[in-house]
């Protein structure tokens, strides 16, 4: 398998970013592999926040929110997908599917053994992340879900044909400047730091597979564990949780999260952010705050 390494210096100085990188490339069935991850905190706290970014993010996206997340005391856990930020990417876009990464972030969280953890999902980090809790159901303990779904072969709408159309006609998308569109705060070196992990089209294989891997055909891989994710969610799930929405969000946005709402177990009313929109991360820092105020860790 071809793969490329992000070169280092292109991580350099990235602003509001101040966090050490660390790496593991012994996940089992992942052997060789490099895959980046920030760990704050220390290993011995009650809790554990495992945040995971989407398409086509990366750990930067958590920055607003890991300093919240720490002054309670936790330990903050934000790896990269296989393809993105500081991780290896392959080169070849078969080789991105959602059973290859599924299984490394299974094989990440036993490597780690990360224990009561607080999952924090949003896009994609949802799409497989929510389907983690069925097998390793004892690891987890609450959840913070933001502008995600766990779709089962059924249509999630026109924003989300509109952004599957627009990344297939563009194999080179600037990561960046698709940032700075989706959130105008952001100021152009923050943008930037988006593109940081792709310095040529030879590097955006995961960018352009993503979008095309989300189950919203019949027979699509995925399916079978999203639906067995739906039902845990539904009928098993014992924890907390927490909802946040972007609410201009295009894609995942309003209509989308009040369906999931329904299928999380006891999952309170949601918090809006009427100027966020799919990136609400960007957003993030009172959304981290309602969350540990909503579960007791801050008051």
């Amino acid at each position: 398998m071809e793969v490329l390494r992000t070169p280092d210096e292109r991580f350099v100085d990235l602003p509001g970013y101040d966090f050490a990188a660390n790496y593991v490339d012994e996940l089992q069935g992942y052997e060789g592999l490099r895959v980046h991850y920030l760990d704050q905190g220390t290993h011995d706290s009650a809790q554990t926040f495992l945040c995971l970014p989407g398409e086509p993010t990366w750990a930067y996206l958590y920055r607003r929110m890991i300093p919240v997340f720490l002054n309670s005391g936790a330990r903050v856990v934000v790896p990269d997908w296989l393809g993105f930020g500081r991780s290896d990417k392959p080169v070849v876009d078969a080789v991105y599917t959602f059973d290859f990464h599924r299984n490394m972030m299974l094989a990440f969280v036993d490597k780690l053994d990360l224990q009561n953890i607080t999952l924090v999902v949003q896009d994609w980090g949802g799409i497989l992340g929510l389907t983690l809790p069925v097998d390793q159901r004892n690891r987890f303990s609450r959840l913070i879900v933001m502008n995600t779904a766990i779709p089962v072969g059924d249509h999630l709408g026109d924003g989300f044909q509109g952004w599957k159309d627009y990344v297939a006609g563009r194999p080179n998308m600037n990561c960046g400047a698709l940032m700075k569109r989706a959130c105008p705060h952001l100021t152009e070196l923050e943008a930037q730091a988006y593109e940081a992990p792709f310095p040529d089209q030879r590097h955006k294989a995961g960018v352009r597979r993503f979008p095309q891997m989300v189950m919203v055909e019949p027979g699509m891989e995925g399916i079978e564990t999203a639906k067995r994710a739906l039902k845990f969610w539904q009928t098993e799930w014992e924890g907390e949780s927490f909802m946040a929405i972007g609410a201009k969000d295009p894609v995942l946005g309003l209509q989308v999260m009040k369906q999931l709402r329904k299928a999380i177990r006891r999952c309170p009313e949601p918090m809006v952010l009427e100027e966020a929109g799919h990136f609400v991360q960007e957003w993030g820092e009172p959304i981290a705050h309602a969350a540990l105020k909503k579960f007791g860790d801050l008051y």
